[in-house]
């Protein structure tokens, strides 16, 4: 008698965790949009490349998910949101994914998807953030050097600051700072870290003197395409439940990147005359890196605030290159630094209490709420933020460079050849060497390289 009592207790307890399953599905497709995202920023960075370069920064970004994939399972995903008791770094509690399964994760304010969930969509956020940084070293950078570079950083600049800044025992969070979905440990780590990359590699042979034009700015499109339409997972999924509050971080998600696009190419219409495709997506970005901290805090109008401030002052950061001369060849840091700066300090003034209370928070937002506190806050996790990536990315690659067989820069036979062919040993265009110059005055024919069709005169160029 005792012992079908004891049995049918046990079948009718109700489960340790209750979940809804379309916050799980809304999780989980979420993190196929972030991961659509990646190739989406390796489209976006080739086609602003010279073709020669074009199918290495699409690769750099797939080994960036690889790389990154195994380093969260070994020890990242443990080192950000395991119990951390210096508030800067977790343990190895979650050292290969143990301990990781139904239940939630402990170390976060949320208790809306399984562990398991969680870990996944993060390694999204994880794997995209160095695939950022490294498109600053664009044509020059060799790419064995960059995917040992990505797993050190992930684990000792990426990991720390994202801690620091979503984990609950982070000191970041603990101080109040608000960041719904990585405007300081994916944009301002990665454009920051951009700057150490080509500091430390150096500018590219012929900077300055030579042009170096887009070779494809309908790949460029398509990168934004990709971009635009996985942010909405970036942003969305990072409320981990289907609701209201999801769908308002959709909604300003949306209107930033529109008005940041417009706002770009206005200010390009300006100097040049015409709606430049390449300006619109580039705003298209900065529109979105700005929201991204807010966007679960903010109302519906500020993303039309957010994408103006993101349009204009991302397009003047791009000239900081020219002033201070250094060589960030997809400007990285004036979109992915600047951007998530300017995202933090809108967060910072627009944050509301009205859109906290849609999950049933009760807390103040930012300046509109008279929460003038929260500005000091956003600073605080920015200027930290901003000073640890530069610093050890900075000495991580300095350290690499001096490393027999870690020089992260190409030699300049390489470098004059392109890194699709010295580095891969494969092209993303296998055309270019069959391209037929034919003299308009002569009518003689012969086949040129690609890098020698620009400076032939008199010539027509068709490819067979």
């Amino acid at each position: 008698m005792g012992d079908n009592t004891t049995a049918n207790a046990t079948a009718t307890a109700a489960p340790a965790f209750t979940y809804q399953n379309g916050d799980i599905a809304w999780t989980l497709a979420s993190t196929a949009l972030v991961f659509l995202m990646i190739p989406g920023v390796g489209y976006f960075y080739s086609g602003m490349a010279r073709s020669k370069n074009a199918l290495s920064l699409i690769m750099l970004g797939m080994l960036s998910v690889a790389v990154v994939s195994f380093q969260w399972w070994l020890w990242g995903y443990s080192l950000t949101f395991a119990p951390a008791p210096s508030q800067f770094i977790g343990t190895l509690e979650h050292a290969f994914l143990l301990n990781v399964g139904d239940a939630p994760q402990s170390a976060t304010a949320t208790a809306a998807v399984p562990g398991l969930v969680y870990a996944i969509y993060q390694c999204m956020f994880a794997a995209i953030t160095p695939a950022l940084a490294i498109g600053s070293a664009a044509e020059r950078g060799r790419i064995v050097p960059a995917a040992i570079f990505i797993f050190i950083w992930a684990t000792i600049v990426y990991d720390p600051i994202a801690c620091w800044t979503w984990n609950s025992d982070g000191w970041a969070f603990k101080l109040g700072t608000l960041d719904f979905a990585g405007g300081t440990p994916v944009h301002i780590a990665s454009g920051t870290a951009a700057l150490a990359y080509c500091l430390i590699v150096g500018k590219r042979h012929g900077h300055g003197t030579d042009e170096f034009k887009p070779h494809n700015i309908a790949n460029v499109v398509l990168g934004a395409v990709f971009l635009w339409f996985g942010w909405f997972g970036f942003n969305g999924g990072s409320e981990l439940s289907a609701n209201t509050r999801a769908a308002t971080a959709c909604i300003v998600t949306n209107l930033a990147a529109a008005v940041g696009g417009l706002v770009w190419a206005l200010m390009d219409y300006r100097l040049e005359k015409k709606v430049s495709a390449l300006g619109f997506c580039s705003g298209v970005v900065a529109g979105l890196v700005a929201i991204t901290p807010g966007s679960g805090f903010v109302e519906c109008y500020a993303g039309a605030i957010y994408g103006i401030f993101a349009g204009v002052i991302c397009n003047l950061a791009v000239k900081l290159k020219h002033i201070f001369d250094f060589d960030d060849a997809l400007d990285v840091f004036a979109v992915h630094a600047v951007g998530g700066l300017t995202g933090n300090i809108l967060t910072g003034i627009f944050a509301s209490k009205k859109v906290f209370a849609l999950d049933k928070i009760d807390r103040l937002g930012g300046w509109i709420d008279g929460n003038w506190a929260q500005m000091g806050y956003q600073l605080a996790n920015s200027g930290a933020s901003i000073a640890y990536s530069f610093v050890v990315t900075y000495l991580i690659l300095y350290i690499m460079d001096k490393i027999p067989g870690l020089s992260l820069r190409a030699d300049l036979e390489s470098e004059t050849k392109g890194l699709d062919e010295s580095e891969l040993g494969e092209l993303a265009y296998y055309h270019v060497d069959r391209l037929v110059s034919v003299n308009t005055r002569t009518g003689e024919t012969k086949t040129v390289k690609e890098e020698t069709v620009h400076q032939q005169n008199d010539t027509n160029v068709s490819i067979v």
